[in-house]
């Protein structure tokens, strides 16, 4: 398994694909079916472009995974100037996405990516913090084998749905 830098369109594609899978297998039974379906896995070229313009912010660090050739999980960090939710604290960075495909869960790909993300933060960085469907044990499970520590709850509106959900701090 190689963890390097988001580089190429092609990059982007099969990580729209990853997070698609992983969307739909990981929150099947927490998510309603139309929110589910509405996460594509074969994307346009519009939708990669978007999905380019959205993980290229200044201070943020996109990193993909590659097994057998293809994208097959990533993750995404944000801090400082970028988009972060209302939680992140100025001395912290967000966690805004971190998918695998299903077919390669359970192989360390998920830890990998966390871990090699964090090697990308500032120094002046001292926590990461997250925010997961309270309803999703194993992610909630994952996060704090890691040693994330639930810090608040809130809610999110997707679709015609509100889910709770739970925040998540680590501290470096």
């Amino acid at each position: 398994m190689e963890i390097r830098h988001l580089e190429e369109r092609t990059d982007v594609r099969e990580l729209i694909r990853a997070h698609g899978l992983a969307w739909r297998e990981a929150y099947d039974g927490v998510l309603a079916a139309d929110a589910l379906e509405s996460v594509t896995v074969d994307p346009t070229p519009g939708e990669v472009d978007q999905w380019i313009e959205a993980l290229s912010a200044e201070d943020a660090s996109v990193l993909v995974a590659i097994e057998e050739g293809a994208v097959r999980g990533f993750v995404d960090l944000r801090w400082g100037d970028a988009e972060t939710k209302a939680f992140v604290g100025e001395e912290a960075a967000e966690l805004k996405a971190i998918y695998v495909e299903p077919a390669y869960w359970n192989r360390g790909i998920g830890t990998a990516l966390f871990e090699h993300g964090l090697e990308t933060l500032p120094d002046s960085i001292d926590a990461v913090t997250l925010e997961v469907f309270a309803a999703n044990d194993d992610a909630r499970r994952f996060y704090e084998r890691r040693g994330f520590e639930r810090t608040d709850d809130g809610t999110v509106e997707i679709g015609d749905g509100t889910y709770e959900t739970a925040v998540y701090t680590y501290r470096r």
